[in-house]
């Protein structure tokens, strides 16, 4: 993905077609869309990549979809008030027991979450 500026001429969208590299140019009025796919990037690097070592496409596609997942649904973000950008609103908790809570391992137990057991 890559907008329009004149570092990406032609040659450089052949090259990386030569290379069956597919790419995308961004829309002419589009300046939000680079900058979400960058910092998406940024973010999954220093959260993941740092941690783990890629062994192959197959592996990177799973460990995409894998941190994707988690950061769709379990992390929390300062955009959205510390509150999952996809999520269902839950019913108030007065009081949690030690046995009502479930500890979950995501990404090979890189990052944990909590869960409340239904009585």
């Amino acid at each position: 993905m890559h907008d329009r500026n004149g570092k990406q001429t032609k040659k450089f969208t052949e090259t990386l077609q030569q290379s069956r590299i597919k790419t995308n140019t961004l829309p002419i009025v589009s300046p939000n869309r680079k900058g979400r796919c960058e910092r998406f990037i940024e973010t999954i690097k220093l959260e993941y990549w740092a941690k783990f070592i890629v062994f192959g496409k197959q592996h990177l596609d799973y460990q995409i979809c894998s941190f994707t997942a988690y950061y769709n649904t379990l992390r929390s973000h300062t955009t959205h008030n510390y509150q999952l950008p996809i999520r269902e609103i839950p019913d108030e908790v007065e009081k949690l027991l030690m046995g009502e809570v479930q500890v979950i391992a995501h990404i090979g137990g890189l990052i944990k979450s909590f869960k409340h057991i239904a009585a």
